[in-house]
């Protein structure tokens, strides 16, 4: 069972609690002065039984921590603050909140719309690309080369048609 605790330094901790021969005893899954996923996510890692994200924040909230504001919140916050102030959007980027508001993208895609899984990539770093890129690109010498060993890729021939 997780709980939260202050300390005397003015920070907080995330505690775990458990039986031992000798009596209850509690271990610390994370320091924090504000909890944030990044915080919840190491606590509930080093866990024996993971806390929801919600558990965690309930019971910072009892121990008087503060607690982060959820990122989706600060952006929306920061884009209302924006269109209050008579800026717009680009129209594709506008489609795609139009389409994630109205459909409430709230559930994980089973099957995602070419919309929505672009929208996964429009925040993403040039280094979380690149990192994606590598690692697709390791899948695909992982295949099997199917019987081609030792021949050279041969590609089909590009015809031009007549204009």
């Amino acid at each position: 069972m997780a709980f939260v605790v202050s300390t005397k330094q003015g920070a907080f901790e995330v505690r775990e609690s458990f039986s031992t021969p000798r009596g209850p005893r509690s271990r610390t899954l994370a320091t924090f002065r504000e909890l944030t996923d990044e915080v919840i996510e190491k606590a509930r890692e080093k866990s024996a039984k993971p806390p929801t994200p919600q558990e965690l924040r309930d019971a910072a909230r009892r121990a008087g921590a503060p607690v982060a504001t959820a990122p989706a919140d600060t952006a929306a916050r920061n884009l209302i603050a924006e269109l209050a102030k008579g800026r717009t959007l680009d129209p594709k980027l506008r489609q795609l909140l139009v389409d994630a508001l109205g459909d409430g993208w709230t559930e994980p895609a089973t099957s995602p719309s070419a919309s929505r899984s672009a929208a996964e990539w429009i925040a993403a770093t040039p280094k979380q690309r690149g990192k994606t890129l590598e690692e697709l690109l390791l899948l695909a010498d992982a295949l099997p080369s199917a019987g081609r060993k030792g021949k050279p890729l041969r590609f089909p021939k590009l015809r031009s048609t007549p204009a």
